[in-house]
């Protein structure tokens, strides 16, 4: 691995990396947070009990999996709450790293499961199926595979995304107007 420009000390750096992982905890759990609240929600409507034993099973597999990805991402902010200034920010930050990608795991999950639910009672089986494959296929994509072509290789993502978008061309550099403001 190549050595980090940053010329940074071990505490600077677990504080820094402490930081960035905090903040992006605070922009996940929101997101699950809600997800998890609608779902809590779902049962006290009345279109629920429209719901046939399959759609009810797919329901109670995205609550669980909101309620799992909560507690994953929460339990950072616990552990931090009871381990702090003791000397332990290194251990804080692999601890929160390990949590935050099961926590993102499970909210794969339970979005999936969420779409593949509202979609088959509103569009039927078949186009649930190939609306959640999609979904996935661009979660997959986004979540995983850019992140781990660009960890394998400093510009994998680069090529990766160059090869999901058309060609790019650099901007053209604008050429001063002549005077008289012709063209």
């Amino acid at each position: 691995m190549a050595s980090d420009p940053r010329q940074e000390t071990e505490a600077q750096r677990n504080d820094r990396n402490l930081s960035e992982l905090i903040q992006e905890l605070r922009v996940i759990s929101l997101g699950v947070q809600v997800l998890f609240g609608f779902l809590l929600s779902l049962p006290f409507t009345a279109r629920f009990t429209r719901l046939d034993a399959p759609q009810r099973d797919l329901y109670l597999t995205s609550l669980v999996l909101s309620a799992v990805a909560t507690t994953l991402l929460l339990g950072p902010v616990a552990y931090h709450r009871l381990v702090f200034r003791r000397a332990m920010k290194e251990a804080i930050v692999q601890y929160a790293s390990l949590m935050a990608s099961l926590g993102l795991a499970a909210v794969a999950g339970a979005v999936l499961i969420a779409v593949l639910l509202v979609t088959d009672v509103v569009a039927g089986p078949l186009p649930a199926a190939l609306i959640t494959a999609m979904v996935a296929c661009l979660l997959g994509v986004v979540w995983y595979a850019m992140p781990f072509a660009r960890r394998r290789d400093k510009r994998g993502a680069g090529r990766l995304f160059l090869a999901l978008r058309p060609t790019l061309r650099p901007p053209r550099a604008s050429s001063p107007r002549p005077a008289g403001g012709g063209r």
